[in-house]
């Protein structure tokens, strides 16, 4: 437990920071999960309009430090990487994953 009237005043800040912060990475991922259901669900249309809402919260989170600005453009591409690929009559589901194996096996 803090002592002093400074560090009881931090820990106050402190609580009110986590939450806020944790409701932010929250909300991120709800509306991660709600697109991905929708490209499950074969609505690209749907998924798109949901993919501006998540651009605009990872961007807000990014410029706010809540999350770091490169996980934010990560959770983009990847987005993108499906919505692409599901426009494209592809596998949304199996879209990013398998981009990704392929990327990793290039490298090695």
């Amino acid at each position: 437990m803090p002592h002093s009237a400074n560090a009881k005043k931090r820990l106050r800040q402190n609580v009110v920071r986590r939450e806020r912060n944790r409701a932010t990475k929250s909300e991120i991922k709800t509306h991660v999960r709600r697109l991905l259901e929708q490209l499950l669900a074969g609505d690209v249309a749907a998924a798109r309009e949901q993919f501006r809402v998540v651009v605009k919260k990872a961007d807000q989170a990014a410029s706010a430090r809540t999350i770091h600005p490169n996980r934010a453009a990560r959770i983009k591409s990847r987005l993108s990487t499906r919505i692409l690929a599901a426009s494209r009559g592809g596998s949304a589901a199996a879209a990013a994953p398998a981009a990704r194996k392929a990327g990793a096996k290039a490298k090695n």
